[in-house]
C-alpha cells in the first residue's frame, strides 16, 4: 500500500482497550509491537497490521485501517485456513471485498474513527475502487460483499456485525 503516513489515524490514537475489546468479542488476539520493531506476519511490512492464527499484531504506528483489514480478514476466512494463516490472507475477490467492507461497518465500533473516517482514510492510503472512492463504492457499488457477509452470518439483516467468526 501507499500513501501519507500522517494523513491516516494510527491506532495509538485511541484506547489499546477498546482494540483489545473488539477482537476479544471476535475471540481473536491483540498483540502490541515496540515501536520501529518489524510486525509479525505484515504482508505490506513497515506499519502495517499482521495476522497470524488468531492474533493481529501492529505497532503504536499501526494505521486504524489497517488494523480493522487485518482483523476482517481473520475473521471472513473459514477455520480451516485460519488455522495456517501466516502473513497472506489468501482467498478470492468477493472475500476481498467482504473485508473491505466488514471494516467499514467496524469502524463505527470506535466512535473516535468512525465510517466517515475510516472511508477517508482507506483513500488516502490508496485503497482503489471502480467508483473512485470507498464512500462511492460503499454507498452504490457494494451489494455484493454485503451479502456476502449476510451469507455468512457475519452480519446481520440490519447490516449489524454479529461478532462471529467465519467456520
Amino acid at each position: 500500500m501507499s500513501g501519507s503516513f500522517d494523513a491516516v489515524m494510527q491506532v495509538a490514537e485511541l484506547p489499546l482497550t477498546a482494540l483489545q475489546e473488539l477482537l476479544k468479542r471476535y475471540t481473536l488476539e491483540l498483540h502490541l509491537i515496540e515501536p520501529e520493531a518489524s510486525i509479525p506476519g505484515s504482508y505490506w511490512g513497515d506499519s502495517e497490521a499482521g495476522m497470524i492464527g488468531r492474533s493481529i499484531y501492529i505497532r503504536p504506528d499501526t494505521p486504524m485501517h489497517s488494523f480493522l483489514h487485518e482483523a476482517c480478514h481473520v475473521i471472513c476466512m473459514d477455520e480451516e485456513r485460519r488455522k495456517y494463516l501466516h502473513t497472506d490472507a489468501g482467498g478470492e475477490t468477493p472475500e476481498e471485498d467482504a473485508v473491505c467492507y466488514l471494516q467499514i461497518l467496524l469502524a463505527d465500533q470506535f466512535p473516535e474513527f468512525g465510517q466517515a473516517r475510516a472511508l477517508m482514510d482507506m483513500d488516502r492510503w490508496g485503497y482503489t475502487f471502480r467508483l473512485g472512492s470507498a464512500q462511492c463504492w460503499f454507498e452504490e457499488d457494494a451489494e455484493d460483499a454485503r451479502l456476502w457477509l449476510l451469507n455468512h452470518t457475519l452480519i446481520d439483516a440490519q447490516n449489524q456485525p454479529t461478532f462471529k467468526l467465519r467456520t
